[in-house]
């Protein structure tokens, strides 16, 4: 058994903005976001032969980190409206393959794309996720994988440890540090990417660094700074307890049932 999921607003937006670069309008940029969208759609279902499948979009536009955090996301461009008006079409191209949609009005979609990976992983079940947000990276474990569908390739453990230094466990406090500018997540000031990784190979985790009398500036720096530190990992850590409301059989791919 194997989940096939798909982070549809990343690969929709993408998309889209290719052809809205190709097409001489408007309209004709949407219904071609469509068709483009049923092809890759239809390519990732022959590539990984998922037996069960879903697309999740992000519904929830005010969530828990907006709460916590008002900032949060508050620099990032907004949909195009007639692409936000259009997501319904959109919808349904994919459920004419046979994949539903999934969303919700209080999660965020990386929420519950973490609530599907790690439910299945922890019965010892596969889930590929199909995105180009390293911020899934988290996830990767012996039964959840990421795949890059716009660069062909696997956002793997091997790819983190190329691009990081550290190990998909230890990102979270990673970015907890650095803080993630496209999120307007701020982190400890003062340490960027190769302070961070150096702090982790040190003590492994930000709660081993936390319990250790400072000893550089560096450290001085991230326990003067806790409290931003610990606020950062809550709003970048994904939530994995969602109560999703729905069976995984529900999930099961049918080509043959839906649609014309």
């Amino acid at each position: 058994m194997q989940l096939l999921v798909i982070d549809a607003l990343n690969l929709i937006r993408r998309l889209y903005a290719v052809q809205e670069a190709r097409q001489r309008d408007q309209e004709a940029a949407l219904v071609a976001t469509g068709a483009a969208l049923k092809h890759a759609a239809g390519r990732l279902l022959v590539q990984f032969d998922a037996s069960h499948v879903v697309a999740v979009f992000d519904g929830a536009p005010i969530g828990f980190r907006h709460r916590l955090y008002p900032a949060y996301k508050s620099g990032r461009k907004p949909m195009p409206a007639a692409l936000a008006a259009y997501l319904g079409e959109l919808q349904q191209g994919l459920w004419q393959l046979g994949i539903d949609a999934l969303l919700s009005d209080t999660d965020e979609a990386d929420d519950l794309v973490a609530t599907l990976a790690n439910t299945l992983s922890r019965h010892g079940l596969a889930t590929t996720i199909v995105s180009t947000d390293q911020g899934f990276c988290q996830l990767l474990g012996p039964h959840t994988r990421v795949w890059d569908h716009f660069n062909q390739r696997w956002l793997d453990t091997t790819y983190v440890q190329q691009n990081y230094g550290l190990s998909p466990s230890q990102l979270v406090d990673y970015w907890a540090l650095t803080g993630v500018s496209g999120s307007q997540i701020k982190g400890v000031p003062g340490i960027g990417p190769k302070r961070a990784k150096a702090l982790l190979q040190q003590f492994g985790n930000l709660d081993r660094l936390l319990a250790s009398p400072p000893a550089s500036k560096e450290e001085h720096g991230v326990h003067r700074h806790k409290r931003e530190a610990l606020l950062a990992r809550q709003l970048v850590r994904l939530v994995d307890d969602i109560e999703l409301g729905f069976n995984l059989k529900d999930l099961r791919y049918r080509p043959s049932t839906k649609g014309p």
